[in-house]
């Protein structure tokens, strides 16, 4: 992890990341451009729970990341054309979810019979919707308690701050692979990463 590892909720989880297979990807890829939809599948099957993850994060609501998940792979089919020879599709499908996340939250500001504070739900998506109880125990009461701090933190952040901060430093990418995603400048990344982690600092004194 980075220097801003203390903000991370749960640091001891494994990521769950796919293995790192660009070819795979690419194979894939070229194989739905052929037309073969059977090669979906062996997308989802890499890519879907962290998609579902980084979205999750962003928008803090389990059952909609779920849904804006396959959304996403619908725009993997729908698009495909679009998809460049030897391409990473990482950046690409993170590209299509974080467009669907910030899109979905901007609809939701625009409802004004139901806050967006309640209809988030201060989880992850890797929690799957289910609400657990703080396990006994004043130590494991902390961790829950400092986690709930961190995802309500990450949740205050501006969508531009917390897209860059959830892609660097929960799914590692580079400023490059995230400026790509995101739709910036590698430096504008850096700039955001950097703001998101003061912000955070600020917000998370108790837990420094």
């Amino acid at each position: 992890m980075s220097e801003a590892a203390p903000f991370d909720p749960r640091p001891e989880e494994p990521r769950n990341q796919p293995a790192s297979d660009a070819g795979a990807d690419q194979e894939f890829m070229r194989r739905l451009q052929a037309g073969d939809q059977a090669a979906l599948a062996g997308l989802m099957d890499r890519w879907e729970l962290p998609v579902k993850r980084v979205i999750g994060r962003m928008i803090f609501n389990a059952t909609e990341a779920g849904d804006l998940a396959q959304e996403t792979f619908v725009r993997v089919w729908q698009q495909r054309e679009k998809f460049k020879a030897g391409a990473e599709f990482r950046p690409w499908v993170f590209a299509m979810a974080v467009n669907l996340a910030r899109n979905r939250l901007r609809w939701w500001r625009r409802r004004p019979e139901v806050a967006l504070e309640e209809w988030s739900e201060t989880q992850t998506a890797e929690e799957g919707g289910r609400r657990t109880e703080p396990a006994m125990g004043s130590a494991a009461m902390e961790r829950e308690e400092r986690a709930v701090a961190v995802r309500e933190a990450i949740a205050a952040l501006p969508m531009d701050l917390r897209e860059a901060l959830v892609l660097f430093e929960y799914e590692e990418m580079s400023h490059a692979e995230i400026a790509e995603a995101v739709g910036a400048t590698p430096k504008a990344v850096e700039t955001r990463i950097a703001r998101a982690r003061e912000k955070l600092r600020g917000a998370l004194k108790r837990w420094a």
